[in-house]
């Protein structure tokens, strides 16, 4: 059987490595092995930001709902235990949105949750 040498596919995994490793600095850019290992380590932060985003996107809205209650006259768990008893499914990320570009449509929403939380 014919010997089969490696040299083409160790040179196509070593460019692909290099290639992700572009712009950054010094020999990380440069060297196969600290650029896989800064590569490595970028693509475990790159994982964990798209876990991050979620979380912060998520805090973000409620913090601007809870302004725009305050503002209103009740308190975030409040408004949103009044929506759920009201039957009213928003997501915070529309909630957010109405706080911040339709206050008269966001304390509409708020009426209507102190009227559910009153009964």
């Amino acid at each position: 059987m014919a010997r089969v040498k490696g040299a083409l596919a160790t040179r196509k995994r070593r460019k692909k490595i290099l290639k992700l490793a572009k712009g950054y600095f010094g020999a990380k850019s440069k060297l196969f092995k600290t650029a896989k290992e800064a590569v490595m380590k970028s693509g475990n932060y790159a994982y964990i930001g798209r876990k991050q985003k979620k979380r912060d996107f998520r805090r973000l809205w409620i913090t601007r709902i809870s302004a725009a209650c305050k503002i209103n006259g009740i308190n975030y768990s409040s408004f949103i235990n009044g929506l759920n008893k009201a039957g009213i499914a928003v997501n915070r990320k529309m909630l957010a949105d109405l706080a911040v570009n339709d206050p008269n449509g966001f304390a509409t929403l708020v009426k209507a949750a102190k009227k559910a939380l009153d009964k």
